[in-house]
């Protein structure tokens, strides 16, 4: 199952990462989305938008060092409004399996999962990239959240969830982003991802 996964991406984006920096997107690619994921207040005056993998080993870094305490001090405070957008960078069994994971298990846990997919990668990656085992993890992290080996392996293969994913890939590619993660404060881009670039971005943009 985990390899058609594979296969069915690989046939439209032969995808890696980290790729070349993006430049700033146009406002209109910058405004939420009705499917996009999001924390945070709807009146925040500064909103964060992330192009991000669950299989990419400097998006773990930045969710496991920075997005805690960005969390803390400006999303649950009502300063800051924040979007995940899913890319497809890294591996893509884990990217696209754990992406969809994520969406599978419902809107109310979509980010928690996120979180534990990009933990995992201390596991799926622990042998190197040459000897990942990505599906045992994958499963266990799935029944964490409820669902089903059978459930995980029926959503991680739908056709049409698939079929999303490659779309909004392409239109972050389309759309400029080279690289993952990619952070944009109020349509601005934020060259380096560490706490103090971020919060200096975030004061600039109030």
């Amino acid at each position: 199952m985990i390899r058609r996964i594979a296969a069915v991406v690989l046939t439209s984006f032969l995808i890696a990462a980290p790729l070349a920096q993006a430049a700033d997107l146009s406002p209109a690619l910058t405004k939420i989305a009705p499917t996009d994921h999001v924390l945070g207040s709807a009146s925040a005056p500064v909103t964060i938008i992330e192009y991000g993998s669950v299989a990419c080993p400097a998006c773990a870094s930045f969710n496991e060092s920075v997005f805690p305490q960005l969390k803390a001090k400006y999303i649950d405070t009502g300063q800051v409004r924040y979007v995940f957008r899913p890319m497809l960078t890294g591996v893509p069994v884990i990217a696209v399996a754990g992406t969809r994971m994520a969406e599978c298990a419902g809107n109310d846990k979509y980010f928690a999962v996120v979180d534990a997919v990009m933990r995992g990668q201390k596991e799926y990656y622990a042998w190197g990239e040459s000897n990942i085992i990505a599906q045992p993890i994958l499963v266990k992290i799935a029944a964490s959240f409820g669902l089903s080996e059978a459930a995980y392996n029926t959503c991680a293969s739908d056709a049409a969830g698939l079929s999303r994913l490659q779309a909004a890939h392409k239109a972050a590619l389309d759309a400029g982003v080279r690289a993952t993660p990619t952070l944009y404060v109020n349509g601005k881009a934020v060259e380096q991802h560490d706490l103090d670039s971020v919060e200096a971005a975030i004061k600039a943009a109030k």
